[in-house]
């Protein structure tokens, strides 16, 4: 049986991603001002500072913090930036006199599972950020992580859950044995191109020897799935459970490999936020 993504198919992905490498992905953090600006500085550190910017026009994403009532002028701006389809996330700092934002708290035009709350006196939740901003975002997510590190670790794991998610959909979704292996396959490599853009790699033709490997090993599994189908449960469940592991662990490994290869920046202690 041949490879499931033929060559061409690889050097278009090659070409897509090294154009997208190029891009300059930017990141709106605005709200309460003195809180954004802290979050501003917390992101940025060993990172590239002109990645995050007070307002959301041209950004691909806007980080709204806030702390307290939400100010008509406020309102306005997460109005505005919704009705531009840009993706928000809320970042509500709690206060710890009771007259500020609580920790519940929900802004208008921001989606509910897209709130991080922050208890009074506690940092930044760097890492919950991170992931929000990977599920807002999706793979656009991993231009921002090439150029801010600190957000890498979340967006990176986010990539990884949404191509997984994605798979096992596809997986128990074709019933044609062999039909869903391009899909798959497909996917596996935009998640270990989306991987090594995040971590700051060049995407050209050196990539092929990575992306081959993604290709067998995705064959291998599909083998495994195709092997056990129902002697384990329904055929289709035995395949998306398949196709989702699979792509978890294609990704996980390549996040390791990746990391491997980035010099470890000293870090410091976030700030603690305060909501006044």
């Amino acid at each position: 049986m041949g490879l499931p993504l033929k060559p061409l198919a690889a050097f278009a992905l090659l070409r897509e991603f090294k154009a997208i490498s190029g891009e300059s992905a930017s990141l709106a953090v605005a709200g309460s001002g003195e809180l954004a600006g802290a979050l501003r500085r917390e992101l940025a550190r060993a990172g590239d500072a002109g990645a995050l910017v007070p307002g959301w026009k041209g950004a691909i994403g806007l980080v709204w913090v806030q702390a307290g009532p939400l100010s008509d002028a406020g309102r306005t701006e997460l109005r505005a930036a919704n009705a531009e389809r840009v993706p928000i996330v809320a970042v509500v700092v709690g206060s710890a006199t009771g007259g500020g934002a609580a920790a519940g708290q929900r802004l208008p035009y921001v989606l509910a599972t897209d709130h991080v709350p922050v208890g009074p006196g506690e940092p930044f939740p760097v890492r919950e950020i991170a992931l929000a901003v990977g599920r807002r975002l999706g793979e656009r997510s991993s231009g921002l992580a090439a150029r801010l590190p600190t957000l890498r670790e979340g967006i990176c794991d986010s990539l990884v859950k949404n191509a997984a998610k994605r798979n096992a959909m596809i997986g128990s979704a074709i019933p044609v044995p062999g039909a869903d292996l391009p899909v798959l396959a497909l996917t596996q490599v935009r998640l270990v191109l989306r991987i090594a853009h995040a971590y700051g790699e060049p995407v050209d033709t050196k990539r092929l020897p990575e992306l081959l490997g993604v290709v067998v090993g995705g064959l291998g599994l599909r083998g495994i799935a195709r092997q056990f189908a129902g002697s384990l449960g329904p055929a289709w469940l035995v395949k998306g459970a398949v196709a989702y592991g699979g792509t978890r662990a294609i990704g996980e490994a390549a996040i390791r490999y990746f990391e491997r290869r980035t010099p470890v920046e000293p870090s410091s202690a976030p700030p603690s936020p305060s909501a006044g």
